[in-house]
């Protein structure tokens, strides 16, 4: 892959193109945006670019720049800049041996001096940021003239992790690039963005999304219905579309699931809960056959999530049909069920509920036991009252 095969984020390639062309490249960045929209392979392939021995450019059409102020002076002469891909430095990115490429991420844990056999973290510990990211950034590149540091998931970085980093941000060495990538703007402390330049990355455009999983192997419907659960995020999708094709049967998961929440009653809410849950285990089973660089724990929240996210698209589609012609329906497959929903409830009925459900994602986060999650969701939705349980 390369940075020109990066699709619908012309704007944070534009700041970091012109930033490159004029030598003036921020010494660390914040990669801001919602999940799956391309932050880390961006990230990547401009780490490949940097380090790449005899990097490419072309000349760029002249078009209407989408950016303000200094940013809109674009003409016909711009450059964009691109990685080889034939360097021994491209061959040993593209292989993940490259010396001066450095990502960061919580499950390097178990690497740590003290953190072997120890549970993968929930937040991304001091120990991983000392020891892969501080001790690492004093030494010089070995093969590439800089060293570049990417780091995953740095809305998990907590207080201390990231007073860690201040001093590295704030005077790096002048051969170090760094890059954290969130999701989270708010929980980075403004120490931290104060020494960044943060760069937004935005949603990405349904019909591309789903031409992607259409290419991937998934047919029409199911390939619209993962675009729109997806809400522009790719990487989601793909990964959904993935999971279908490795036969996880979640498409089927969540038919079976919004024909359930059409109209069950509160005295079966338990088994629900249930069968809710053991459906999780299936799909999380087949998610770490396919993802197993991600901890079996974080499989199981985000497979937790993902049904929880269903279940909110569907209260979210009925509460949509109770004002409007319920035009875009998530699970436009389904409007039956969802009128059934609609007839359940109210929109203010409706907003409760999603609120409610947005409240376990609180709870999975929080290893809150799986099981008294499902039930207490499956509880709320079957009567109109709120059921109160203290966690």
């Amino acid at each position: 892959m390369s940075l020109k095969e990066i699709f619908c984020q012309d704007k944070p390639m534009s700041i970091l193109q012109r930033a490159f062309a004029a030598n003036k490249l921020a010494h660390a960045y914040i990669f801001a945006g919602p999940e799956g929209v391309g932050k880390f392979k961006t990230a990547r392939e401009w780490a490949k670019m940097l380090l790449c021995k005899s990097p490419v450019g072309k000349k760029t059409e002249k078009k209407r720049s989408p950016l303000s102020g200094d940013e809109q002076r674009a003409t016909s002469d711009d450059i964009f800049a691109d990685s080889c891909g034939s360097c021994q430095s491209c061959r040993l990115l593209e292989a993940g041996s490259h010396p001066d490429f450095n990502p960061v991420y919580k499950e390097l844990r178990q690497f740590t001096k003290d953190g072997k056999d120890k549970k993968p973290p929930l937040d991304l510990p001091i120990d991983v940021i000392r020891e892969f990211f501080i001790e690492q950034v004093s030494k010089k590149p070995t093969l590439s003239e800089k060293k570049v540091f990417v780091v995953s998931e740095a809305e998990k970085l907590n207080a201390s992790s990231q007073n860690c980093l201040l001093k590295v941000l704030e005077e790096p060495p002048e051969y170090c690039s760094i890059i954290l990538l969130c999701t989270r703007l708010e929980r980075l402390l403004p120490t931290t963005k104060s020494r960044c330049q943060t760069i937004r990355f935005s949603t990405l455009d349904e019909e591309r999304i789903i031409e992607k999983l259409k290419e991937m192997g998934l047919e029409d419907v199911p390939a619209q219905y993962f675009a729109r659960l997806a809400g522009g995020s790719l990487g989601r999708a793909c990964r959904w579309a993935d999971l279908e094709l490795a036969g996880a049967n979640l498409y089927r998961a969540k038919k079976d699931l919004i024909n359930s929440l059409a109209g069950y009653e509160y005295a079966e809410a338990l088994d629900r809960a249930q069968q809710l849950l053991d459906e999780s285990k299936k799909i999380a089973a087949a998610w770490a056959k396919l993802d197993k660089a991600t901890s079996k724990s974080d499989i199981n929240r985000r497979t937790q999530k993902t049904l929880i996210q269903i279940i909110i698209s569907a209260l979210h589609d009925a509460m949509k049909l109770n004002i409007t012609t319920g035009h875009g329906l998530v699970n436009f497959d389904q409007k039956e069920q969802i009128e059934s929903i609609a007839g359940r409830f109210d929109p203010e009925q409706s907003a409760e509920k999603i609120a409610d459900t947005y409240e376990t994602m609180r709870w999975i986060d929080s290893n809150v036991n799986e099981k008294l999650i499902f039930e207490q969701l499956l509880l709320n939705l079957a009567v109109s009252d709120k059921i109160v349980v203290s966690i």
